[in-house]
């Protein structure tokens, strides 16, 4: 395996197609084997020109192992390759202060939210409201829930971008990318509500 350019995709700088299923041990191989050969300490004794090659590409490795080790952030990587905006860039781009509340989810939302008051000013006031306590910890069990539905959902959609990838199907690719990024605002959205609940049950 040759040392990345500064120009390279992360994918490219480990040699691997666009593909969202990776062999993650041989990942790991490969990062300590190319950190080895970029290392600055191999470079000591170089010309000020081969050192700051060898510093930029380090950096440029590190970020890539970070970003594709996570199948997450790998997803999110690959789909900004692919041209789609993600979560806070989209909402950014349309003015939008807020992220959208996915449509199925609206009357939830609104309940959670009033309760999320009363615990607050309960909190406050230094009050404590066990029923209300409980309706909290059942929303909490609801939206995780939810998150690992939407984690097999987009574990499912890996395998035929993949399946799609090797085919050579653009058409497929291209709806595909669509739904990955509907699943990812949806998990960041039903994330952020796990992290409110806790926030307020004091977890």
């Amino acid at each position: 395996m040759q040392p990345p350019s500064v120009a390279a995709t992360y994918f490219e700088v480990f040699g691997l197609p666009r593909k969202l299923n990776i062999d993650l041990q041989g990942l790991e191989r490969d990062f300590y084997k190319l950190s080895r050969k970029l290392h600055p300490d191999v470079y000591a004794r170089a010309s000020v020109e081969e050192q700051e090659w060898s510093l930029a590409n380090t950096s440029l490795l590190n970020d890539a192992y970070r970003t594709l080790k996570n199948p997450l952030t790998r997803t999110e990587y690959l789909l900004k390759l692919e041209g789609m905006k993600i979560g806070e860039e989209d909402a950014a781009d349309h003015g939008k202060s807020q992220a959208r509340v996915p449509a199925d989810l609206l009357e939830e939302v609104f309940e959670l939210n009033m309760q999320l008051d009363e615990m607050r000013a309960n909190q406050q006031m230094g009050e404590d409201d066990p029923q209300l306590r409980h309706d909290l910890q059942a929303a909490k069990i609801e939206f995780e829930s939810q998150l690992a539905a939407v984690d097999a959902d987009l574990a499912s959609l890996w395998n035929e971008w993949d399946s799609a990838f090797d085919a050579q199907d653009q058409a497929h690719q291209s709806d595909l990318k669509e739904k990955m990024v509907a699943l990812l605002d949806r998990r960041r959205y039903v994330r952020n509500l796990v992290r409110d609940v806790n926030q307020a049950l004091g977890i």
